[in-house]
């Protein structure tokens, strides 16, 4: 799909669906400006506001937004729960969260490691011999989580948005998608360049299980849900629906004829994302669980630096390290995740010392587009401030 026409596509159909009379999506907004700090620092509440306003709109539905840390806090939202009844989004809606799932993930493997149950400079093959092939055997855990493995992805199950959408409730097992990848060359030897991918925290998932001799599932809500108390939170293992209140999702299709269509794609599987990003959660969950990572209460000790420290290669430069990824917003270092599934964007992101939190859910339309959805580009500009100038 072409991203500009798609856009001005999807506004034309908002808007033809209103002049013909069917029920309004009609704009809901609040935020809480008591809950703002007002010492000189605090959250811009005018451009947090405006980041959201105007939902839904050709990009997006409904945004939850809450910011905080230690120089004040500011939560809001906008949009609607669903473009049928047009009523207000629920602020405490639970939404996917996609590749935030890694930063869970990666949080376990390094609990694990802590616990001396593995070692992050070992072969993977050497816990997996049954699943990595030789081909593959230098490839480390740590390695893994940081995205330097030179493991190719695994197959999908088709190559446009139509084909995904009529295999959204197809079923994947983690070992047919490791079977799948590991059967092509590498894309370079381990450690030596970064590659983004789902693979590698898909074999995490695996890893962990083997040692655990438990459930990926399992083991993320003992080790990390029920302890932060994250009542909103929870891994489908296979369940296509979120359950508990949610906001519906939307991605934009485009039809033969060249005009658009919103499809609600709520219900969808995720047995292709797994470990790398089928996580549910709420915007209060996230925060809770970004202010106890980065304060070393999830993974503890030295290990946690693991999440703080990119790897250095022999050739480009990276952005990821065990679980999260750094940028530079408005002068500031920051880290965090950001996910998509269709219907939803999601992102957590901090400043180090915790002076400024962000956590959002966008239910955007074009969560698995090119590029970043732009209210959710808007919401991370106003709340850290701008990227530099390329």
């Amino acid at each position: 799909m072409k991203t500009r026409s798609r856009t001005a596509l999807i506004a034309a159909t908002v808007v033809l669906g209103l002049a013909a009379g069917t029920a309004a999506p009609a704009l809901a907004f609040a935020d809480s400006p008591a809950a703002m700090s007002a010492r000189h620092g605090g959250p811009d509440a005018a451009a947090l506001r405006a980041a959201i306003a105007g939902l839904p709109a050709s990009d997006a539905t409904a945004a939850l937004v809450r910011v905080g840390g230690t120089k004040g806090s500011w939560r809001g939202s906008a949009g609607v729960h669903d473009l049928a009844s047009g009523r207000a989004a629920d602020p405490d809606g639970r939404g996917r969260v996609g590749s935030v799932t890694k930063v869970f993930t990666a949080a376990v493997v390094l609990q694990l490691a802590s616990e001396h149950r593995l070692s992050l400079d070992r072969p993977v093959r050497g816990y997996l011999p049954d699943l990595i092939p030789a081909a593959y055997e230098h490839v480390t855990v740590r390695q893994l989580l940081n995205h330097t493995s030179g493991l190719p992805s695994s197959d999908g199950a088709g190559d446009t948005p139509e084909e995904w959408y009529q295999h959204r409730f197809d079923v994947y097992t983690p070992q047919q998608l490791v079977a799948s990848a590991t059967a092509k060359q590498p894309l370079f030897a381990p450690g030596t360049q970064q590659k983004y991918d789902n693979i590698g925290y898909t074999v995490a998932g695996l890893l962990i299980e083997r040692i655990t001799h438990d459930t990926y599932e399992n083991q993320v809500t003992r080790r990390i849900i029920n302890p932060l108390g994250l009542h909103g939170t929870s891994l489908p293992d296979g369940d296509t629906h979120i359950h508990g209140p949610h906001n519906r999702g939307y991605q934009a299709y485009e039809r033969p004829d060249g005009t658009s269509e919103l499809r609600d794609v709520t219900a969808w599987g995720q047995t292709s994302a797994w470990a790398a990003g089928d996580l549910i959660s709420t915007t209060a969950d996230l925060e809770r669980f970004t202010q106890a990572l980065f304060r070393g209460r999830v993974v503890r000790g030295p290990l946690l630096e693991e999440m703080f420290t990119l790897p250095k290669l022999r050739s480009g430069t990276s952005e990821y390290s065990a679980g999260l990824s750094a940028l530079t917003l408005g002068g500031r270092q920051v880290w965090g995740k950001t996910g998509g599934r269709y219907g939803y964007n999601a992102a957590i992101a901090a400043t180090r010392d915790l002076s400024t939190t962000l956590v959002y859910s966008v239910n955007s339309t074009d969560a698995k587009g090119d590029g970043m959805n732009p209210t959710a580009m808007k919401i991370v500009v106003a709340a850290f401030g701008a990227p530099p100038a390329s």
